[in-house]
């Protein structure tokens, strides 16, 4: 079988393009708009209020953030983390 490619090489032309003209053609009808984003994107906003305790820093630096942040559209959820050392996550 390979000696009849390697003695006609027109038909082995012909056959790989139309091979590939066939997989352009089939490549236009995938559905890939159909599925979702793998990893949704992730935003990350960090902090520090040196000397503050948790809640100063909630109070003060995290509640403003979030009540900014929050109604984005397409947000799946939101997290928050004070901690005592005065970091904001």
């Amino acid at each position: 079988m390979a000696r009849f490619f390697v003695n006609r090489p027109i038909v082995a032309i012909v056959i790989s393009i139309v091979t590939v003209l066939l997989g352009l053609v089939a490549m236009q009808g995938l559905p890939i708009a159909q599925y979702p984003e793998i990893v949704p994107p992730m935003v990350q906003v960090t902090t520090t209020f040196t000397g503050a305790s948790a809640t100063d820093v909630e109070a003060s630096v995290a509640t403003p953030l979030e009540q900014q942040i929050n109604g984005v559209e397409n947000m799946l959820y939101m997290k928050s983390t004070n901690a005592t050392t005065g970091p904001s996550r």
